[in-house]
């Protein structure tokens, strides 16, 4: 009998984590169109407001559970030295891992390219979810990668701290409801 028990037990966590794993990685997340998105878009040096850039073959993904789940790759003709003379860089870049079957977004790539200046991140959106910048980083070969970045306000506030003074307030944000 309590080997009986001891192999259902066994049997029940193989398939309780089975299912955990296949909810983590599969079933929270959507794929998203630039159609649904309304493209990649970088905030400019003139004006400090996003503005659309040239996306081709764009390809995304959303979590709905979290606001760091949001990842996109695409392609994009401009050159780094135009976007770089028109767009606000993005200090301390660090892409976050995708889930493995998302296979055009690998942050270790994305993350050495940056490190080594042949990736440049600029700031997409601020805020785009308060607490959450929204990062576009470009490779020299016109290739793109998107993903949220939590920035200093999110962190202090959601670490338990209070909210720094030069934080926006958090019932403010226009873009509250996109991802």
């Amino acid at each position: 009998m309590g080997k009986f028990l001891a192999g259902s037990i066994i049997v029940c966590a193989l398939i309780a984590g089975s299912l955990l794993y296949y909810l983590q990685v599969h079933v929270y997340y959507q794929e998203i169109t630039t159609s649904e998105d309304l493209g990649v878009s970088v905030t400019t040096l003139v004006d400090n407001t996003p503005e659309p850039i040239i996306a081709d073959e764009f390809q995304g993904i959303v979590s709905e559970t979290s606001p760091l789940g949001y990842r996109a790759c695409f392609t994009t003709p401009q050159s780094q030295a135009l976007m770089t003379e028109t767009y606000v860089t993005y200090e301390g870049a660090e892409p976050l891992v995708a889930p493995d079957w998302f296979g055009c977004f690998n942050a270790s790539e994305v993350g050495e390219a940056i490190k080594a200046n042949t990736a440049i991140a600029f700031l997409g959106e601020k805020d785009v979810i308060w607490g959450f910048d929204r990062i576009v980083a470009v490779m020299d070969d016109g290739r793109g990668f998107v993903w949220h970045q939590i920035n200093d306000c999110g962190r202090e506030v959601f670490d338990g701290k209070p909210m720094p003074e030069d934080c926006p307030p958090r019932d403010t944000n226009t873009n509250s409801e996109s991802n």
